[in-house]
């Protein structure tokens, strides 16, 4: 057993009876790639007092919805992982984009307030402009420089003006076993083609989406008031060439890789060009220890390679 298995498995229940995180807690967005996570990560911890919500059940656009679930529900936690998420779309959808991501969470914020809930939202990274070689810091300003990272910011903005009990949590380059993401895609097309171009000149943290979950359930359990914004990724720096090539050689897939200016693969959407976060706050805070972007990306690789078999 490695050290970071020991991690997990140290978390969870050895008496085998469930554990509680000592107050109700619900999540929106369940069904994607971070709510399957956290959903994992409560059963890994047998932690039995939480609710993942299907989206037919819980749309955060339907305001009616929401209020019917809260009041059925009576949470004290609620943690929203229901995003618009298709960072090249969104310049093309820009007003669908901002439903979910602004007015959704108003939505969920309006509910949290009537019912005194703390609210756990997951932002990201593409709140910067990423233009400076500076590891960033949740008080260093934001400048978006895409549609997804603006109707990010404003749904952080919107929830900060309605309510005072809520955790942001600003994370980077989601993968894991679950739903569609870069890990799984360069597994897929470094199987069907013989050489892939991936850009060099974009920095930032790979994030395990099941380290965050378990910290999200840290959070939680912490009874912490210390609300506000907090940076998560996992620890180290990578470009997405350097991630690619990570992922290829621990798949043990051998197509050949090459590098590539960002000016030279053209995305609809710009991208951040240095988003490393500093992660100070949310480790002082929360004694939380964060694993190092490739030892998660083996863990998950592995989990893969078992799923696979």
């Amino acid at each position: 057993m490695t050290e970071f298995d020991y991690k997990y498995f140290s978390m969870l229940n050895t008496s085998g009876g469930a554990t509680s995180l000592g107050a109700k807690v619900i999540v929106f967005g369940a069904a994607g790639q971070l709510g399957q996570c956290l959903k994992a990560a409560a059963e890994a911890r047998n932690i039995k007092n939480i609710s993942f919500l299907p989206e037919h059940a819980a749309d955060i656009l339907d305001q009616d919805q929401v209020a019917k679930v809260f009041a059925e529900e009576m949470p004290a936690f609620v943690v929203n992982c229901a995003a618009y998420t298709a960072v090249d779309k969104a310049e093309d959808e820009p007003s669908i984009a901002r439903k979910i991501n602004r007015d959704g969470v108003a939505n969920i914020a309006t509910a949290c307030r009537s019912h005194q809930a703390t609210l756990i939202h997951i932002s990201t990274d593409f709140v910067f402009e990423g233009s400076t070689p500076v590891a960033l810091t949740e008080n260093d300003l934001t400048k978006p420089v895409n549609i997804y990272g603006l109707t990010k910011l404003q749904g952080e903005a919107v929830l900060a003006g309605m309510i005072h009990k809520y955790f942001i949590l600003r994370t980077s380059w989601l993968y894991s076993e679950y739903g569609n993401n870069f890990v799984k895609t360069i597994q897929r097309l470094g199987r069907e083609r013989e050489e892939l171009s991936v850009v060099f000149d974009q920095v930032g943290t790979p994030t395990y989406a099941v380290d965050l979950a378990h910290v999200i359930l840290d959070i939680i359990q912490s009874g912490s008031q210390d609300y506000g914004v907090y940076h998560y990724s996992n620890e180290g720096v990578a470009s997405w060439y350097d991630f690619a090539r990570a992922v290829l050689d621990l798949s043990e897939i051998s197509t050949n890789l090459k590098p590539v200016k960002s000016s030279e693969y053209r995305t609809k959407a710009e991208r951040p060009h240095f988003s490393v976060m500093d992660k100070t706050k949310i480790k002082s805070t929360f004694g939380v220890s964060i694993p190092y972007w490739r030892d998660s990306l083996e863990t998950c690789i592995a989990r893969l390679r078992d799923l696979q078999a």
